[in-house]
């Protein structure tokens, strides 16, 4: 049986790090709002300890400085090297694969707690949503800035009582910065990239985004102003896999983090995700899994 997500969260992270915390005292600051990684990978080397892969509920924002990668994120490998800015949104799978032992991360994860500085419907566009996660190879000037502010939030919220305003000020400024490269970015990609893989990665955007109530190829085809026999031949040629395939698997992937992490009934779930009924949820879940919800659930 594939291993399933997890949920890593503030609570999961507080377990996780209590033990080693005089270890990694230095490099961390962690309270119920946010955590701050300051330049270290212990952090990470212990969550991939944990047995990938994991999701994620809250904001996470990284600099890698040093060292390299490679990285699932949302159902794609991706290979991260030094010079590279990333965001996660809530929501994110991630299953870390390897990392170089020098690998050295400034990394910042708001958890809800967090006074935001934006409402959802206000998030700088590239973090609204609609783009789970974000890798960025920018300039030694842009890391620069980012690590600026970096360490401007470490030396604020490492005070005692820290003002939380000028934390959210400063958060706000992360997003800005990030949000610009973000579209600088796809400027040069839109530029450079085949029609076909922007096909694809817009593809993969919206199943991520709408797999949970549209389960039809036919959705997404529409979505895209596309045909379906197009996009399904399109995204055979840029992944191997089916569209379909790709849809089935966010779906029932997300299927299981409900079975395993919360107490809802298998006719909840497949009333949240827009089944027709219990069975057909019941037929969709063993035919991908090869078992049934309650089978599923009962094995942990």
């Amino acid at each position: 049986m594939n291993r399933q997500p997890k949920l890593m969260d503030f609570w999961r992270l507080r377990r996780l790090i209590a033990s080693h915390l005089n270890e990694i005292r230095d490099s961390l600051i962690f309270n119920s709002e946010l955590a701050i990684v300051h330049g270290d990978s212990r952090v990470f080397q212990l969550i991939m300890q944990q047995s990938p892969p994991f999701i994620i509920n809250d904001h996470r924002f990284g600099i890698i400085t040093h060292g390299e990668g490679d990285v699932n994120f949302n159902l794609q490998d991706r290979h991260i090297s030094a010079g590279t800015l990333i965001y996660l949104s809530p929501g994110t799978i991630i299953s870390p694969i390897r990392f170089s032992p020098e690998l050295e991360i400034y990394g910042i994860a708001l958890f809800p707690q967090f006074p935001m500085p934006f409402s959802q419907d206000q998030m700088p566009s590239a973090l609204n949503g609609q783009v789970r996660d974000i890798q960025l190879s920018v300039s030694e000037a842009d890391i620069t800035t980012a690590l600026h502010i970096f360490d401007s939030l470490w030396h604020l919220v490492g005070q005692t009582n820290y003002h939380r305003p000028t934390a959210t000020a400063l958060v706000a400024a992360l997003m800005h910065h990030y949000n610009q490269l973000y579209h600088q970015q796809a400027k040069r990609l839109l530029a450079t990239r085949s029609r076909e893989q922007t096909i694809f990665d817009r593809f993969l955007q919206l199943v991520n985004q709408h797999c949970n109530e549209h389960h039809q190829l036919a959705y997404y085809a529409d979505r895209l102003c596309l045909t379906q026999h197009y996009l399904s031949t399109v995204v055979r040629q840029a992944s191997g896999t089916t569209a379909k395939d790709w849809i089935d698997l966010a779906l029932v992937t997300r299927i299981k983090i409900r079975l395993r992490h919360t107490d809802k009934s298998a006719a909840q779930i497949a009333d949240e995700f827009h089944f027709t009924n219990p069975a057909f949820f019941a037929k969709f879940f063993r035919r991908l899994t090869g078992m049934t919800p309650k089978e599923y659930r009962s094995s942990f």
